[in-house]
């Protein structure tokens, strides 16, 4: 058991931070570390070794309100380094602030052929009802595969508010909806998405899925997309029926955004990561 990865994750437990506001706070202390690397560190995938990253860790400790030199004591000696083999992605529990609930939901479903789908496009549309609620989340992805045999496509959902009824989960196009896991109590909901047959190494699909949410639904402030691994293209469209908010940020880099009844964000070439927005009334 690495003892430096299960201390970081409960630290960030306690402390109610997300990766994303983790990582917004070390740049605030002119830290830059990356959401993945910060993934990676809490699972165990990887440690700090290089003088940044334990310059880093000293933050993370002030930040995280745990006693000097607590995470750093639990490092112990650098692990061989193999500058040859390719770093492998996040875990698809990557950017939640408490990995165990995710890992539990996905624990039963086929997630053999995630790392071998490219993203070559992600395209989200929201739907924000006149009550200021969640009404409908629509996404069109554009796959690859790298390899032959991957046949579907597994979607993570977090509500915002756990405890309230899930969204229902609808194939739009090339997919159908296999097994279905859910946690009410944590707010999550996975589902695979079945492509009609395997695909060859090279080939490409379009799928469209839909999540209707059922209501009583808390208005909603923010939505958020996660990237586990790059994709070459991201559009995201966020529609308010009703009256559009007071202010809206963007959640890569706080940068505020004017608001209107629609907001979009379209990005290439786009890291693993959290992109969105963050809204008020």
């Amino acid at each position: 058991m690495d003892e430096f990865a299960e201390a970081l994750r409960t630290a960030i437990t306690n402390r109610g931070l997300g990766l994303e506001r983790l990582r917004e706070h070390l740049s605030q202390n002119g830290v830059s570390v990356s959401l993945a690397t910060l993934s990676y560190w809490q699972t165990g995938r990887s440690r700090p070794e290089r003088q940044k990253s334990l310059q880093a860790v000293v933050h993370l400790e002030h930040i995280l309100r745990v006693p000097p030199g607590h995470l750093s004591e639990l490092l112990g000696p650098p692990r061989p380094r193999r500058r040859w083999l390719r770093e492998a992605p996040a875990p698809m529990s990557a950017f939640w602030p408490s990995p165990s609930p995710v890992e539990h939901v996905l624990h039963d479903l086929d997630t053999q052929w995630d790392d071998q789908l490219i993203r070559v496009s992600q395209q989200d549309f929201v739907t924000i009802g006149a009550d200021r609620a969640a009404k409908s989340f629509r996404s069109r992805q554009v796959l690859s595969a790298s390899m032959n045999g991957p046949d579907r496509w597994v979607l993570i959902m977090h509500a915002d508010a756990p405890g309230r009824p899930l969204p229902r989960v609808t194939a739009l196009k090339n997919c159908t909806v296999g097994r279905v896991v859910a946690d009410p109590a944590e707010g999550l909901l996975v589902a695979e998405l079945v492509f009609g047959r395997p695909l060859l190494r090279g080939e490409s699909v379009v799928i469209e899925h839909e999540l209707v949410n059922q209501p009583p639904c808390p208005p909603a402030t923010d939505y958020e997309r996660k990237f586990r691994l790059p994709a070459r293209e991201y559009v995201l469209e966020v529609t308010f029926e009703g009256d559009p908010p007071a202010s809206v940020a963007q959640l890569a880099d706080g940068s505020p955004v004017a608001p209107g009844r629609t907001l979009l964000d379209v990005a290439l070439d786009v890291r693993p990561g959290v992109r969105g927005f963050r809204w008020s009334w």
